[in-house]
């Protein structure tokens, strides 16, 4: 029997939700189970890693955070833009955190030396991979404000962000680019969209609609969100201002007297927050009083330090940049880009949709890449915050290209991009560029097993007497592997050649400036290098007496300057094999490890695998 109006009208009250809120419940639940589906695909992606891709990766992001969390007796390897306070310690700072509750977790556990330093390896990869599910989870959440909630459109832009080798590849890694992307799309995602023109505002004034301007600004909680993410992105990277200002000056512009207003007091009152608490931090951290964005930008920009580390052709961006970030993806991309440009401007005013979003966020991706193809040292991650925005332009194009009721062909298409896909991210996350890393592996367990530590545990980060020293001198272009990142042990005494740039020489002068990478392959190169640097080969001589060594050591000739002692391990690319054969030939070094690192190399120095001599 059909129920009456009355008992109809109580259903809600039994059920204890109104059908609206019953259905805003269940998409909530449906989102977050799609984030809890998306965390441990990252963790699996950040642990299973393996390959080696920007030194910035581990020099200008664990090795201060190292340090902060064990202090100076770490013997982490801080780099010059560090002793110059050109970062910020707000990064690393993230690190350091990860790596304290993960010592704490380890003495709850009892874990042994060998099994710590794998927990401690592991900490800054699964802190990473939350802020990596994080930026799969606001893409999507982004594509949904454009597209529709539940569209089919914003689902194939997850999928864009979950099969694009480059996600794959690069966000798991602890670069700056990287946490600087998520940070970005998540504070893009709570940027006011809907707010209506002046036209729309006073028409909602005339209609007498209550709450006017409630409805207009929405949330001011969310607009502080997103404008406090946006300062630290912005700290993390000053470049990141771009996105923000090709963002927020057409929101100014088409907003009214009032938004404008709540606009400007939000952007003073969460930028001094933020600027607040990064000074505050690098107070602490570098003991002075100092505002690492602003050294960054003169370094870098009226000081062309940059370029020290590369030049790159003005269209480099666009032929390689922009391929490499998208991949199968680019000819979506480039569509749907055209498509967003030309849409008109004449949009109805209360539309969050297409005809608002995707136009600006074309214009933002146009406009970063153009301003950045001005400054001579490219790379491809500095495009990386607006790869988001690429792949929710690219979903349009690609959902139309394969419907859900595709023919055969169109569906051969896509599995086939699917492979390749499949087959980028595995080469580049598992292959190439490996071998820098498992060395790193191998000189740990190495170290752990002549001192038996698989049985030994300690409390916290301090040292252990009874270890003895490991020496290794890595014989490689400069930041060619991690370091106390992989080496974990301050007992493990390593060196490796530097490249620091030319910060005290005049511009004029430093075309003709070579760091010591430079001296010991180019002036007076590899043999020449060893025989200035490294004591007399006669010390590490396997037919030699102990005599004999003794006052080779002691030879006056060589006492004139500093000489390193010959470490127990030599670690250096396959390139440099021939010349290591013939100038220790007959000392007591023989080869001891040997593993596969790249097919080819961009850098010569680079080639080959990597080898290790040592000398027990």
């Amino acid at each position: 029997m059909p129920a009456s109006d009355s008992q109809r009208a109580t259903i809600p009250r039994r059920t204890g939700a109104h059908p609206r809120s019953r259905s805003f419940n269940s998409y909530r639940d449906s989102t977050l189970a799609v984030l809890a589906l998306l965390l441990p695909l990252r963790i699996v992606n950040a642990l299973t890693l393996r390959t080696f891709f920007q030194p910035d990766e581990f020099f200008q992001s664990l090795e201060p955070a190292w340090q902060l969390a064990v202090g100076r007796r770490s013997n982490a390897c801080i780099t010059w833009e560090w002793r110059t306070q050109l970062r910020s310690s707000l990064h690393p700072a993230v690190f350091a955190a990860g790596y304290r509750v993960a010592v704490k977790l380890a003495d709850i556990c009892s874990l042994s030396l060998s099994d710590r330093a794998e927990l401690l390896l592991a900490s800054p990869k699964v802190t990473q991979a939350l802020f990596a599910a994080l930026l799969d989870y606001y893409t999507w959440r982004f594509a949904e404000k454009a597209y529709g909630r539940g569209s089919r459109t914003a689902l194939t832009t997850l999928a864009l962000s979950i099969c694009s080798p480059w996600q794959w590849f690069c966000s798991t890694r602890t670069l700056s680019n990287c946490l600087e992307t998520s940070i970005t799309v998540i504070a893009v995602y709570n940027w006011p969209w809907h707010w209506p023109g002046p036209a729309r505002d006073r028409e909602l004034r005339h209609q007498g609609k209550q709450n006017v301007d409630q409805d207009i600004l929405g949330s001011v909680s969310q607009l502080r969100l997103s404008l406090l993410l946006a300062a630290c992105a912005c700290i993390l990277r000053p470049t990141n201002a771009l996105i923000w200002l090709c963002l927020s000056l057409p929101t100014l512009w088409h907003a009214s007297i009032r938004q404008r207003f709540v606009l400007v007091r939000e952007i003073f009152f969460c930028g001094s927050t933020i600027l607040l608490c990064s000074v505050l931090f690098d107070k602490l951290y570098y003991q002075v009083w100092t505002f690492p964005p602003l050294r960054f930008l003169y370094f870098n920009i009226a000081q062309s330090l940059a370029v020290f580390y590369g030049r790159n052709r003005t269209d480099y961006y666009l032929t390689e940049g922009l391929p490499l970030l998208l991949t199968t993806a680019l000819p979506f991309a480039a569509t749907g880009l055209w498509q967003a440009l030309s849409r008109t401007a004449t949009h109805p005013a209360e539309h969050i949709g297409p005809q608002r979003i995707l136009p600006r966020l074309a214009w933002t991706c146009l406009i970063v890449t153009l301003v950045l193809s001005l400054i001579s040292h490219k790379e491809v991650r500095f495009l990386y915050p607006i790869l988001p925005f690429l792949h929710i332009l690219s979903a349009g194009p690609l959902s139309s290209f394969f419907p859900s009721q595709a023919p055969i062909s169109r569906k051969a298409i896509l599995t086939l991009l699917l492979v390749i896909n499949v087959l980028i991210a595995g080469y580049a996350s598992q292959i190439h560029q490996r071998g820098v890393i498992d060395v790193l592996s191998y000189l740990r367990h190495k170290h752990e097993a002549h001192n038996s530590l698989s049985s030994q545990t300690r409390t916290g980060f301090s040292n252990q007497r009874n270890i003895a020293n490991t020496t290794v001198a890595f014989l490689m272009p400069c930041h060619s592997t991690p370091w106390r990142s992989h080496l974990v042990y301050p007992e493990i005494d390593a060196w490796a050649l530097t490249c620091e740039p030319p910060l005290d020489i005049p511009l004029s002068e430093r075309d003709a400036y070579l760091d010591e990478a430079d001296h010991f392959y180019i002036e007076p190169g590899p043999v020449g290098w060893l025989k200035d640097n490294m004591e007399d080969v006669q010390t590490v001589s396997a037919s030699g007496s102990r005599s004999g060594r003794h006052w080779a050591r002691h030879d006056p000739k060589y006492k004139r300057a500093y000489r390193r002692p010959w470490p127990q391990n030599l670690v250096f690319f396959e390139q440099l094999e021939p010349t290591m054969k013939k100038f220790l030939a007959g000392s007591e070094y023989r080869e001891c490890w040997r593993g596969f690192n790249s097919h080819f190399h961009d850098d010569w120095r680079r080639k080959g695998d990597v080898i290790v001599w040592c000398m027990d």
